[in-house]
This record gives C-alpha cells, structure tokens and sequence, in this order.
C-alpha cells in the first residue's frame, strides 16, 4: 500500500520540480552571460544623453562605475581624443554645463597632445572622483554626429540581377539609386556621387529618403556610387557617407527573352494539337455508333410489324389495308 502511494505521488513531484529546474538553469546562464561580459577599461569615456554615441555629456569610468567628467582643465585637444577613441570623427565643438544637484562626478586632471588614441594614453595628473565643487560637465560634439545612410538599387522591369561584385544592370533598363536614413534630424539633403566621372547629383530628403532615377542604363553608368547625406545642425554642417554600391551594366537579355517564349509557345501549340487529333476522331466513332443504333431501332421496329401482320392472318392484313 505504502508503495503504491510513492509510486501515485511522484509523478506529481516531477512536474512540481520542473519550474524549479527551468528557474536553476536560466540564473546559470545569466551568471555566464554577466562573467563573460568584460567592464570597459579604467578611465574609458563615452559621451550620453545626445542624441547619437558621437555627441553628448563627457563621463568617465572610474572604480568600477560611469560618472560625469567635472574639471575646468579641458581643452580641444582632450576633445579630439575623445572624438577619436569613440570612433566618431574630428570635433566639432564642446561646451560647458552646470553640474546636476548632487554635484556628483570625476575630476581628471589630465594632459593630452591630441593625437593619443585614447585619454588613458593622455599624462593623467590627478584623478579624484567624488564631489564636484565648481566644476562643470563637458557637452562634446564630434563630426561623425550623423548615421550612417544607406544605399539601395530597385528597377520596374525585371532588368537587376545579383553578381559576384555587386547588382548587374541591363543595358537599356531603367533603375533607380534610392539613400535613406534614420530620422535624427528633419530637412538634409543627399548627394549621389559616381566615382566613374565627376557627375553628381543633389536631392532635398523628403521623409528622409531621396531617389535618383536612370531612364536608360548604359555603360557610362558602370561604376561605385555613394550617397552623402547632408544637414546643418547645432550651428554646423553635418556629413556622412554611405558604402560603396558598385554597378555593373551587362548586354540586354532580349534574345534570349525571346527564344525562352518561343519555345514556350512551341510546346502549347503541340500539346493542344495532339489533344485536338485525340479527340476528333472520338467524335466522329460517337457519330457513327449513334446512327448505327437507330439503323438497328429502325430495323427491329420494322421486324416486330412485319411479325404482327403475319399473326394477324389475310383477313386482318386486307382490313389493315383498306382502312389504309
């Protein structure tokens, strides 16, 4: 008794163990996930609350947490490095702000060339985290401000085909070049550059996109094209540039769009006569069965009142014939 009583009770304590099992395994592997996940480096910066990783508040990474630069010893040359270690460009301007209500941050002290890779390469002088008692946060603008835009090829006539060096084109096919970009900032405008000659062409961003249409593709077209999105912001002109899209013009496909239809109608036109020679001599079987059969009604009608008159006897067929 006692045996079955286990054996009824531990299905149900498998099924009540299995939400612990499934907790167990996802605290593993966010403890992973969190181990293998390295701290940025001692005295790493990064600019915030801009409006792209390339603009906004200084903050340095200081004993083991992010907090706001505060020093009045800071100079463009500390700027360009900081431009530079995030990857974003040259600067572009830097000001000053008050500090927020706590006045909490770093102070660094610190002497840069301006052509270090990173501040930690800068002759760092003193490095005092804590409260920031008449220091002011540093705003940094770099040149890489905006994103980068994208650059797309579309056609309306089945004429762009995949290559092994980028889109191919037919010759003779119209094509468009389409630039886009993230919405950070409303107006801009986009310049479509062809490294093949010295032709350009500019369109204002309309929903943040700009189309340059091709009416006929020729080989003049073959070459890199790159779209440059444009825009004055914060009091200063504002680029970047898109990869390279490199275009192809091949022959045109027409012959051999022909004879593919050709042969297409080649077959229809087989198949539907042999289903016509198929079914017309069925036909006429149909036919010459149908009029054999009434021949045979006819006949045997004719056979049952020749046999009805020889019953009848003379009399009856003299009747039958003067009545007629």
């Amino acid at each position: 008794m006692t045996v079955d009583r286990f054996r009824s009770v531990e299905p149900q304590l498998e099924t009540d163990m299995i939400p612990a099992v499934i907790l167990m395994i996802l605290f593993w592997c966010t403890d992973l996930q969190a181990q293998s996940v390295s701290p940025p480096a001692e005295l790493s910066v990064r600019l915030v609350n801009g409006t792209t990783s390339c603009s906004g508040t200084v903050e340095v990474f200081n004993e083991g947490e992010w907090s706001g630069l505060c020093t009045r010893w800071w100079s463009m040359r500390e700027v360009k490095v900081v431009c530079r270690e995030l990857d974003c460009g040259n600067p572009v301007s830097e000001s000053r702000g008050p500090l927020v209500e706590d006045g909490r941050g770093v102070r660094l002290f610190s002497s840069c060339y301006g052509n270090e890779s990173s501040i930690r390469q800068c002759d760092i002088i003193e490095v005092r985290p804590g409260v920031c008692i008449g220091g002011y946060y540093h705003h940094v603008t770099c040149s890489d401000l905006l994103v980068q835009p994208d650059i797309s090829l579309t056609d309306s006539m089945g004429g762009v085909s995949r290559g092994h060096q980028g889109p191919e084109m037919f010759r003779g096919y119209s094509f468009t070049i389409t630039c886009s970009t993230q919405p950070q900032y409303p107006g801009g405008s986009f310049l479509l550059t062809f490294t093949g000659s010295n032709r350009t062409q500019t369109h204002p961003a309309v929903n943040h996109s700009a189309a340059f249409l091709f009416p006929a593709a020729d080989d003049s077209h073959q070459g890199n094209y790159r779209c440059v999105y444009e825009n004055y912001v914060f009091s200063h002109n504002f680029s970047s540039e898109s990869e390279l899209l490199s275009l192809t013009i091949t022959a045109s496909p027409l012959p051999a769009f022909i004879i593919r239809h050709v042969v297409v109608l080649l077959i229809l036109l087989t198949a539907i006569t042999t289903l016509y020679l198929y079914y017309k001599p069925t036909r006429r079987q149909k036919r010459v069965n149908r009029v054999s059969s009434m021949d045979l009604y006819a006949n045997a009608m004719e056979m049952v009142s020749l046999s009805s008159r020889a019953e009848a006897g003379p009399g009856e067929e003299r009747a039958a014939q003067g009545t007629e």
